[in-house]
């Protein structure tokens, strides 16, 4: 069995320790030293709270490090839960609940591309993108995906086979409009053409 590389963060010496003890002996991980950091699959950064440094360890993980973050901290609040993820952690751990079975599964999980939060931290994240949903995306006609209504009905009718033509007469706009409700969308989005604008809204499940 392949041992997961693991490197560990935290300026706390106490809190690194405890977690170190728990992971050690573990044949599934492997724990990084500082001059291998690099190499780790999965970054375990260790913090009493979600707070500005521990946002800056994560930021400067994300822009030189392909590893997967997972987040053990003491405390957390709504906002810094939804920061967290925005910050790309796909695993977050209460210290708490930080066994060795718990860590491991939460480091498998990350390496795997999945996600793993507790069900209760999970809960409360779903109410935050409700409420995001609810008072500022759809007031402005937006999706999570950053689509306006506007757009997601041209691309589902260009899946749909019908060109521009036939959209804008179906839609009551002009041609003119309808280039460029095509054209934003494939700027915006980096994407390369209307199919490739088309294949993005299929992923995002948006038509």
């Amino acid at each position: 069995m392949r041992r997961l590389p693991v490197h560990l963060y935290s300026t706390d010496v106490i809190s690194r320790a405890g977690v170190v003890s728990q992971l050690r002996p573990r044949p599934e991980v492997l724990l990084l030293d500082e001059s291998e950091a690099d190499q780790a699959d999965v970054a375990v950064i260790v913090s009493d709270s979600i707070d500005e440094p521990a946002l800056r360890t994560l930021r400067g993980l994300r822009s030189r490090s392909r590893s997967a973050l997972v987040l053990v901290v003491t405390q957390t609040d709504d906002a810094g839960l939804v920061a967290a993820v925005e910050h790309g952690v796909a695993g977050i751990v209460r210290r708490s609940e930080a066994s060795a079975d718990r860590l491991v599964a939460v480091i498998q999980a990350a390496a795997a591309g999945e996600g793993a939060v507790p069900p209760d931290l999970l809960g409360r994240l779903l109410q935050q993108v409700g409420t995001l949903q609810r008072e500022v995306l759809g007031p402005r006609g937006l999706t999570f995906a950053g689509l306006a209504e506007r757009e997601v009905e041209v691309l589902r009718l260009v899946a749909d086979g019908f060109d521009t033509a036939e959209i804008a007469r179906k839609l009551s706009y002009s041609q003119r409009t309808i280039k460029n409700i095509l054209h934003d969308v494939t700027n915006r989005l980096h994407l390369r053409n209307r199919c490739h604008a088309v294949a993005y809204a299929l992923r995002n499940g948006l038509i």
